[in-house]
């Protein structure tokens, strides 16, 4: 596993020791005006030194950008440490603009954790505007990444979303050997942060991934209870490729064919996805918990197959709130597999 990649004092890019990160995906001149005008908002509101640490500076400050990176680090660090987290359960990461706020408590975070494989965009800019000089965990570092989406089916108009995640695809907490792998990086991360507590967060560590192994070993039971050829996913968006590969389901399609759920539906995507799912056979249609469900309803009626959403809705690039089906990881990846055995079993 590559080591952690440390972000040094904000001025001196060339002395960078993380590993090469992919560019936004914002145009240049946009990204260049973004980052100026959130530098100019954080000096509005005093620098990056506002007052987000634990009492009297011990618990360290960590901010964590996606709901799932602020549920990782909450299992490894416990009590000991203050997260803040930037998106609220229900917030699309792909499209996300920093406020000021954000700006200040990464500017003085002691620790950053983040997904990587592009799904925060925006972050970079984020990074460079508000000074950050802590450690910096990518916890995709060490994942096999997915390159395609759908498991590699040619969808159509796919041409025009082939930059979006040039890094590949970002999802890849859906197969929990990839979260024992996010949860090991954020371990390490805390104790170059914290070395004094160490010895908890390697604890905390070997206690979350054996839960990890019975939600594994959980999904792969219920799967298999659904009929052989009615293992057949359509979803939103291209975001459960990992669960497909992993727990062995054939991905139809999506009605986004895109890892970004900004990009545009055209009606020949509408077109194909609907003939996809006549020809497949497919019974159920999934829409996602942060995501309107219109457009997979009206498909579904074209089709004619179920669409389970609602309070049945897939977690799939965020958590839920609190009290919900998916208000942390394990609960909303069970959510996940209950709710696509019982529509396709």
């Amino acid at each position: 596993m590559s080591p952690l990649p440390l972000r040094p004092a904000a001025g001196h890019p060339s002395d960078q020791v993380s590993r090469p990160r992919s560019l936004p995906v914002a145009r240049p001149a946009a990204a260049l005006l973004t980052a100026a005008a959130l530098a100019a908002a954080l000096a509005a509101c005093g620098g990056s030194g506002g007052d987000s640490g634990g009492a009297g500076g011990s618990a360290p400050r960590v901010v964590a950008t996606t709901t799932y990176a602020a549920d990782f680090a909450r299992a490894i660090g416990g009590d000991g440490i203050e997260v803040r987290q930037i998106l609220r359960p229900g917030v699309d990461p792909h499209d996300y603009e920093p406020s000021p706020a954000d700006l200040e408590a990464i500017g003085s975070a002691d620790v950053l954790i983040e997904n990587g494989v592009d799904l925060e965009s925006w972050l970079d800019d984020a990074i460079s505007a508000s000074g950050f000089d802590g450690v910096e965990v990518v916890m995709a570092d060490g994942v096999t990444v997915r390159s395609e989406p759908g498991g590699g089916t040619d969808h159509a108009d796919e041409g025009a979303h082939e930059d979006e995640h040039a890094g590949g695809d970002p999802h890849i907490w859906h197969d929990p050997r990839n979260a024992k792998i996010m949860v090991t990086n954020v371990e390490k991360g805390l104790a170059a942060a914290d070395p004094e507590s160490s010895a908890t967060y390697r604890a905390n560590l070997a206690g979350y991934t054996t839960r990890l192994d019975e939600l594994d070993r959980e999904n792969q039971q219920k799967i298999d209870t659904i009929p052989a050829d009615r293992r057949k996913l359509v979803t939103n968006h291209d975001s459960f490729g990992y669960y497909v590969d992993r727990y062995g389901l054939e991905f139809v399609g999506s009605i986004i064919p895109s890892f970004d759920t900004s990009a545009e539906l055209s009606g020949r995507a509408i077109d194909d996805i609907v003939s996809r799912i006549r020809a497949s056979r497919v019974v159920a249609v999934f829409s996602e918990s942060s995501l309107p469900p219109r457009t997979a309803q009206t498909i579904g009626r074209e089709a004619g197959v179920r669409v389970v959403a609602g309070e049945g809705a897939l977690y799939a690039d965020t958590l839920g709130p609190a009290g919900s089906d998916g208000a942390t990881y394990l609960e909303a990846e069970r959510h996940n597999t209950d709710t696509i055995v019982n529509a396709l079993r």
